[in-house]
């Protein structure tokens, strides 16, 4: 992989170690800084004190689950705008998805996925320009 992701922080959020494991090294070697937290409320602490520019965020979470981390964060999060958000889950619901966007959520991704189809998404969610706030109206 290329280290298009240089410069940008991402900080991912799951109880599996196994997953997080994984992340954490697909994403290192794009060049991104990667933080880990595995429950809620350490997610919290590392997003409310380091700022990434994406959350890889899974939804069913010790303590905390990722939807009220969402809401903790950015209760008018606006998708599109940073940080990105991609949510991971097991749950093939389209209830909790459409209430993940309309928590802010950039995309939702249902595990098992393809660890390229998840870098591809960072890359596209941090290399795009923001649209301007003109854009929004």
């Amino acid at each position: 992989m290329t280290a298009t992701l240089t410069g940008k922080s991402v900080l991912v959020v799951d109880d599996d170690a196994e997953i997080v494991a994984a992340l954490e090294i697909a994403l290192a070697e794009t060049g991104a800084t990667v933080r880990t937290a595995a429950d809620g409320n350490k997610a919290v602490e590392l997003a409310s004190s380091t700022r990434p520019d994406l959350i890889v965020l899974d939804m069913m979470l010790p303590k905390r689950s990722g939807f009220l981390v969402l809401e903790k964060l950015q209760p008018r999060k606006v998708r599109g705008k940073r940080p990105f958000v991609i949510m991971i889950t097991g749950n093939e619901g389209k209830r909790h998805e459409m209430y993940a966007r309309s928590l802010g959520v950039d995309e939702y991704l249902t595990k098992p996925f393809r660890m390229d189809r998840l870098i591809s998404t960072a890359e596209r969610l941090l290399t795009s320009p923001e649209p301007s706030p003109e854009a929004q109206n």
